[in-house]
């Protein structure tokens, strides 16, 4: 017989089960202190139990469960411990109409603490609201969400009015402004009158050059048109050529220019015979 099933028999029943418990935690040599470690049960309670007033504990649940954690941890079998300890109940203040009790808790170790409590209750209140807004927005979506169909409708009617709104006319440029040459690449050129020549020499590439305002009748002679750069009032207008090649006796004054490069009108059809 090995020395546990040795403890797990019963004591002699000297002075009633807490004297039980008392014997065999001495037989062990554990004391309160290390009983009410290895339990979780204050040492006070312990020796309520040893001394037999299990009536002076909070309620009955807890003198019975008590005493079976003790019995675990001192070797005796809990179960014979606990009907010892009813049976002592029913012969103190509680009586035998109080053995109905439902709950015992076998380790108040394990019983929930009032924090965990307020924890669980707290993560089932979160539970409950998100279980809300899901069914919220499951069951009525258009109420959160922005209709696509109104958003391309609209996006459609912006698109066909910008059609049909005429384009604005480009400004036209200033007949009165300067008109200017910049060379893109080395050319020679030479701008000159009916009465003579104004300037003649080879333009660098960036290099720019402003005809005279008073300059009537001014015309250009180059062999690089294509490398000849040309505004009029600040404004670009297209190259007198864009192949290289020698051109001569070419108007440069700002109305030549702009009326060079000004679409011709559409002829209008004379209207047919009457018959």
């Amino acid at each position: 017989m090995t020395e546990d099933q040795d403890f797990e028999q019963a004591p002699p029943e000297i002075g009633g089960i807490g004297a039980q418990l008392r014997a065999a935690r001495e037989t062990r040599g554990l004391t309160l202190e290390q009983v009410a470690a290895e339990t979780r049960i204050p040492q006070r309670h312990l020796k309520t139990i040893e001394a037999g007033e299990f009536s002076a504990l909070p309620a009955r649940t807890y003198a019975i469960g008590f005493s079976r954690t003790y019995a675990k941890a001192v070797g005796l079998n809990d179960a014979d411990v606990a009907d010892q300890v009813r049976a002592e109940l029913d012969a103190q203040d509680y009586g035998p109409r109080q053995r109905a009790a439902g709950f015992e808790p076998g380790d108040p170790a394990r019983v929930p603490s009032r924090a965990l409590g307020w924890f669980m209750a707290f993560a089932v209140v979160l539970v409950l609201a998100g279980l809300y807004f899901a069914a919220r927005s499951f069951f009525a979506p258009a109420a959160d969400l922005p209709s696509l169909l109104e958003e391309q409708e609209a996006e459609q009617a912006a698109a066909a009015e910008a059609q049909q709104r005429p384009a604005a006319p480009a400004p036209a440029a200033n007949a009165s402004g300067p008109v200017v040459f910049t060379a893109t690449d080395d050319a020679w050129v030479r701008f000159y009158t009916p009465e003579g020549t104004i300037t003649e020499r080879l333009m660098l590439r960036g290099e720019s050059y402003t005809l005279p305002a008073d300059a009537r009748q001014a015309m250009l002679r180059t062999g690089r048109p294509d490398a000849l750069q040309i505004t009029v009032g600040g404004r670009q207008v297209p190259r007198i050529s864009e192949e290289q090649e020698v051109v001569d006796d070419v108007p440069v004054t700002a109305a030549a220019l702009l009326a060079r490069h000004r679409p011709a009108a559409t002829p209008t059809s004379a209207p047919s015979p009457t018959t």
